[in-house]
């Protein structure tokens, strides 16, 4: 996942308003009537329902920004939030393809066509402990709509700009996923090199001390950023936890229609995947589809299918 893949084919209601102003402590005698409300404590008053209700509005305004879907399979529904205001290509992506109004090439014709894509599907990929997969509809997890488009991240917002992505002493970042020298050639030196303009020996020998300095300062927002990852300040700020909806890639900007949800906490994934919602029902549904019993390749031994994908009817 990451650099180890999530791909296969990739090593790596209007609120209670309560309206204040209006107490007993703002009553006072007046002949002909028991009491009467100061006239400044009633404009007040009225000025504070308005606000707080203009909050309430607010508060519903941003809940319809934010969509339900059920992802209806064949072990329970599953709803999910999808955070619209930040992720809107994602999301827009994601409901196109779902509703039958996104056009996307047939992985069995080759034709562009229209229909309710995740219909149908399986969840091809399922690992206990960490996140179930789906949307390929050649079931293996090398299908796709027949395009891509960019990730929507902001990684500062998570603090990558703040962690360094090499220790002297320690070696590569965890999150880097690191495991062999040529890994780390391939991941952080070469990618480096380029962002150097280091394109020869020659220019290495000259600015070896320069290379080190630089590989010593260098951030997690950085390494990843020279592999080829574009990050914005209005993109998802939201870690992959456990219950997030997030998109499966083949490295910076190569995102389709395959999708994965979170088991547990994978905070190596931050700053890779975009995460474009949440579960908010059905969180047991995923754990039951996460505990199933997978072959070798870690697809599930009897198929657990998506019945459907449609926007919650009480929205």
């Amino acid at each position: 996942m990451g650099s180890g893949e999530i791909y296969e084919t990739f090593e790596l209601t209007i609120p209670y308003i309560v309206c204040y102003g209006s107490g007993i402590d703002n009553l006072v005698p007046r002949k002909g009537s028991l009491f009467t409300m100061k006239k400044s404590m009633v404009i007040f008053g009225m000025i504070v329902c308005m606000l707080t209700a203009g909050i309430g509005w607010t508060r519903e305004k941003k809940q319809k920004e934010n969509p339900v879907y059920v992802i209806q399979t064949t072990l329970g529904d599953i709803e999910v939030e999808l955070f619209r205001r930040e992720t809107p290509q994602t999301v827009a992506n994601f409901i196109g393809l779902a509703e039958g109004t996104k056009e996307f090439k047939d992985a069995k014709t080759g034709n562009p066509t229209k229909r309710p894509y995740y219909d149908g599907q399986k969840f091809h990929r399922v690992i206990k402990d960490f996140m179930i997969q789906g949307g390929c509809p050649l079931g293996n997890g090398q299908g796709g709509p027949g395009y891509t488009f960019a990730d929507e991240i902001d990684a500062k917002a998570m603090d990558l700009d703040k962690i360094k992505a090499f220790d002297p002493k320690k070696g590569p970042h965890p999150f880097l996923m690191i495991q062999t020298q040529e890994q780390f050639q391939k991941n952080v030196v070469m990618p480096l090199f380029r962002a150097m303009n280091i394109n020869s020996q020659e220019d290495f020998d000259q600015r070896k001390e320069e290379f080190q300095a630089r590989l010593n300062t260098l951030t997690l927002i950085e390494a990843y950023e020279n592999m080829g990852y574009v990050y914005s300040d209005v993109g998802s700020a939201h870690p992959p936890v456990r219950g997030s909806l997030a998109m499966a890639n083949a490295g910076p900007n190569t995102n389709g229609s395959q999708f994965f949800i979170n088991l547990v906490d994978t905070d190596w994934l931050n700053g890779k995947h975009t995460v474009f919602g949440r579960v908010v029902k059905g969180m047991d549904v995923v754990d039951k589809i996460g505990a199933v019993k997978v072959d070798s390749g870690s697809k599930p031994v009897e198929d657990v299918k998506i019945i459907s994908i449609r926007r919650r009817a009480s929205q």
